[in-house]
């Protein structure tokens, strides 16, 4: 099941997206996932932690799916 995170900005960095829905306790831990390759954004691995997270983007976690809305 995909869970919606609604946000109140333009954009979210992938860290901080991370952090604000719960997926992750800190940034270090985010940074550290994002860096081992383990979090898809759109189908794809991304390894870049300040990624801009739009609407409609699809992040995955683990078994984890997050759409931003």
């Amino acid at each position: 099941m995909i869970k919606e995170i609604k946000i109140t900005t333009e954009y979210i960095k992938l860290d901080q997206f991370l952090k604000f829905n719960g997926a992750v306790s800190n940034g270090g831990e985010a940074k550290i996932l994002i860096a081992e390759g383990l979090v898809k954004v759109n189908g794809e691995t991304e390894l870049r932690r300040g990624r801009k997270l739009r609407t409609n983007d699809i992040v995955k976690y683990k078994n984890d799916e997050f759409v931003v809305k």
